[in-house]
């Protein structure tokens, strides 16, 4: 798919980064999220890359990248320096920026940051940090899908997935989203020895414990955040969110209210297709992604 580099980064970290295109197609970073890699992309390179120039690294904490210890090394603006460090260090000026998942949760900080080096924005089913937080307090449906989040923060996680097993583990974490057999048993294989390097689940883990999200329990009476209620900056960047709604972690609830917190939005919804949209419907997603990372400012899903 793509070459494999070594990139060490001015935030202390080195970040395995594949890199596809040729050297001077205008640049894209596409960022990956939770359990994965830059394998996310494995189906959407090779439909993008004869038009762009690539950066798909693996996160702090993911796959062959460096996995800092500690909850404290996995806070948002973190991640953010990981980016613009990442930028830097591969001598990209302005770029546009694509993410899914935790992938999707750092784009959305770093183009609310509105850093002028971002000139275009892509997330897929990741919800804004406002709209979700929201949801996860108002929605009942919304806090129910998202409980196995207080799972994944619980001290003692990563001894249960020991006790059944990474293959359980794996199953579990897709078998809910996409039919398991359109994922090659090569693919599952190095995910599960991506996540038996030591320390890594726990690395991957701190992404979720070191978010500031709060997930009520079913029953709770909480009250919302009040950096909700304040005055948040919009997203100023053309942005387009490409959203399978068969994704029964994120609801399509997250889509509510969104032209509110972006000034130029495009939405394609995937009616057909879960979260992990990358894997399971690699050319929808290339369909929407090229015209609107060409410029041109439209994006369509596929007939």
């Amino acid at each position: 798919m793509s070459e494999i580099r070594r990139v060490s980064l001015s935030t202390g970290v080195t970040l395995n980064v594949a890199v596809a295109g040729e050297p001077a197609a205008p640049p894209v970073i596409l960022l990956h999220g939770f359990p994965e890699s830059h394998r996310t992309w494995w189906g959407v390179a090779p439909l993008l890359q004869d038009r762009f120039r690539l950066f798909m690294p693996d996160q702090r904490g993911f796959a062959g990248s460096d996995k800092p210890q500690g909850v404290e090394a996995y806070r948002t603006d973190r991640i953010v320096a990981d980016l613009f460090a990442l930028a830097d260090a591969m001598d990209i000026d302005r770029f546009a920026l694509v993410g899914h998942d935790w992938g999707g949760a750092a784009a959305w900080a770093a183009a609310i940051k509105g850093d002028p080096r971002i000139e275009r924005l892509v997330i897929i089913n990741s919800p804004h940090p406002v709209i979700f937080q929201k949801s996860l307090i108002e929605d009942a449906g919304q806090r129910a899908a998202s409980q196995y989040m207080n799972a994944f923060r619980a001290a003692g996680f990563e001894q249960a997935v020991a006790a059944m097993s990474f293959d359980t583990f794996f199953d579990k974490t897709y078998g809910g989203h996409v039919d398991l057999a359109l994922i090659p048993e090569a693919e599952k294989r190095r995910y599960i020895a991506e996540w038996s390097q030591p320390g890594a689940l726990t690395a991957m883990l701190n992404w979720y414990r070191a978010s500031q999200l709060v997930v009520p329990p079913p029953d709770a009476v909480v009250p919302i955040p009040g950096w909700v209620l304040g005055a948040f900056p919009k997203v100023t960047v053309p942005t387009l969110v490409v959203w399978g709604m068969r994704d029964p972690a994120l609801l399509p609830i997250q889509l509510d209210g969104l032209d509110r917190l972006v000034d130029d939005l495009t939405i394609v919804r995937l009616p057909e297709v879960g979260h992990f949209a990358p894997w399971e419907a690699p050319e929808a997603v290339a369909a929407a992604l090229a015209p609107f990372l060409g410029g041109n400012g439209t994006a369509t899903a596929p007939a």
